[in-house]
């Protein structure tokens, strides 16, 4: 089975590292760098695509994402298909695709304990990771997947990073109510444009940190922002 979690492990299991590949030229190009915590992916120079089961099959470069559970199992697979010079994605008509089971898991950036963000899109986590570093982080790769996530029994603290659209607003009244039933205090983070990885590259790094530093509760600006700043100086405020 092509779509099986067994096929998104083998699948896994045949590419390498991101680094000097070019995951990182798309990363970069998308205002990403350096990516911290970034196991969870991985770069395939030729992965199969496939327009529809009456076309003849491509190869592209992708990035493949590992997905999940909660123990860290690899239960799936997501696959962004790149353009051959890593400056944007393919030039397909679904330059994106996830196979295996994705319901209740994510593709995880550091290990969650009391405090965790959760959000859709990969790159739209890796922007946030941008701004806060010691944050862990979740992608759950949909609207409908993110109202579905399943949450640490450590958790104290969940930031909802939101997309500005209507599926997103239900994605964040879903998962908000689920959190605060299982005791869980549950805050959203909010963009200024449709997605934090919109805002990374419209208005830069330092913008879009003071931007989050209001929407963070006054504990987890000391613990997720102000030590990133005394070690690196003005670059960080």
């Amino acid at each position: 089975n092509a779509g099986s979690p067994e096929a998104a492990r083998r699948l896994i299991a045949m590419s390498r590292p991101i680094r000097r590949t070019l995951v990182e030229t798309y990363l970069c190009n998308r205002g990403i760098k350096p990516v911290r915590d970034a196991g969870a992916l991985r770069f395939h120079p030729r992965c199969y695509y496939r327009p529809d089961d009456m076309s003849p099959t491509e190869m592209w470069p992708a990035m493949i994402a590992a997905v999940t559970d909660l123990s860290g199992a690899v239960t799936g697979a997501h696959r962004t298909w790149l353009a051959p010079d890593g400056f944007g994605k393919a030039p397909v008509d679904t330059p994106r695709r996830a196979m295996g089971g994705l319901l209740g898991h994510a593709v995880r950036f550091g290990a969650a304990d009391d405090v965790l963000a959760v959000g859709e899109g990969i790159e739209t986590m890796l922007s946030l990771r941008c701004a806060l570093p010691a944050m862990p982080m979740a992608a759950a790769l949909s609207a409908n997947h993110l109202a579905a996530v399943l949450l640490p029994l450590t958790l104290r603290r969940l930031y909802i990073a939101r997309d500005a659209d209507a599926a997103g607003d239900m994605a964040l009244a879903v998962l908000t109510e689920r959190a605060e039933a299982a005791g869980i205090e549950a805050l959203a983070l909010s963009p200024r444009t449709s997605d934090f990885n919109e805002d990374l590259r419209a208005f830069g790094l330092v913008a879009l940190r003071a931007s989050l530093r209001i929407q963070l509760t006054p504990q987890d600006v000391g613990r997720f922002m102000r030590r990133r700043m005394t070690r690196t100086g003005s670059q960080g405020s």
